[in-house]
């Protein structure tokens, strides 16, 4: 079977690839923005821009496809699930197979205007994002594995400007890595019942009575880190009111996730702000300096 080019058909791979819930691209593609501005100091070339930017939408969507493929047989039984395209059969698993290929392909083309170096570490990209949705069967750190891909734009980004990858950006990798861990734990809360009865692991299910007070240390340690990475850079002073910007938001998110879960889900969807502050500091702080 091909991927059909009808109207109504074009609408589902949409629905798969969550082209129309962009929340999963803004969290991908402030950190990648945050390694450009750090990586050029404050000045990246456009087209390093334009690839980046255009590899996040396409591997992004990718990811959904792929785990929403890995979760066929799960998402019917959950609630907030049920009706995604794979999981209520007007999707095919080989239409979505080829149409992974497709945005892999579409992704791989952009290579061509990097050096090689950055083309090995994007195989580990690629790595990360097919792992990930089947993570969830084998452990109960799924998250990390998420973090891992979420975060692997950065060094990318330091490899193609830099030639090579300094401290400051493991600083900024693994502050991501753990920012990512923690809205992720918000977003699993969600889906805790449901994850259960079916046997999905999370880190929701493993922090159990003391998610919240984990998901605080995560965002806090994160803050450290990003802290310690504008202290080796240099930056303005603009950077830190950022990250106390980034602190209130996540205050605000431990208040909200207490509510319910629904207020978790909300919670998720506020680390939005969270990357756009912290990318308004860091993209401010080098034009002042600049």
């Amino acid at each position: 079977m091909k991927l059909a080019l009808t109207a109504s058909h074009w609408r589902y791979y949409l629905q798969l690839m969550r082209l129309e819930k962009p929340i999963g691209t803004y969290l991908l593609l402030w950190p990648t923005w945050w390694a450009l501005w750090f990586a050029s100091e404050g000045a990246p070339q456009l087209h390093f821009l334009l690839v980046f930017t255009l590899g996040v939408v396409l591997m992004r969507a990718a990811g959904c496809v792929i785990n929403d493929y890995a979760d066929r047989h799960w998402d019917g039984a959950v609630e907030r699930t049920q009706h995604r395209p794979l999981a209520s059969g007007v999707v095919s698993t080989t239409e979505a197979l080829q149409l992974f290929t497709l945005l892999l392909l579409l992704s791989a083309s952009l290579l061509v205007f990097l050096n090689w170096q950055t083309v090995l570490l994007s195989l580990v990209a690629v790595l990360l994002a097919a792992a990930y949705p089947f993570m969830k069967r084998y452990t109960q750190l799924p998250q990390v594995v998420l973090g891992a891909a979420f975060s692997w734009g950065m060094p990318m980004a330091f490899m193609a400007i830099q030639l090579h990858l300094p401290p400051v950006l493991w600083l900024l990798y693994f502050a991501n890595l753990l920012w990512t861990v923690a809205y992720d734990t918000y977003y699993a809360l969600v889906d805790l019942p449901d994850d259960v009865k079916v046997g999905i692991k999370s880190t929701a299910i493993l922090f159990g009575r003391y998610v919240l007070p984990i998901i605080a240390l995560l965002q806090f340690s994160s803050l450290l880190l990003l802290l310690a990475a504008g202290y080796l850079a240099q930056l303005h002073w603009l950077y830190y009111l950022s990250l106390i910007a980034a602190l209130g938001c996540f205050v605000y998110q431990h208040r909200l996730a207490k509510k319910s879960r629904q207020g978790a889900f909300a919670a998720f969807l506020h680390n939005h702000y969270v990357g756009m502050l912290i990318f308004a500091g860091i993209a401010l702080s080098y034009l002042v300096q600049g």
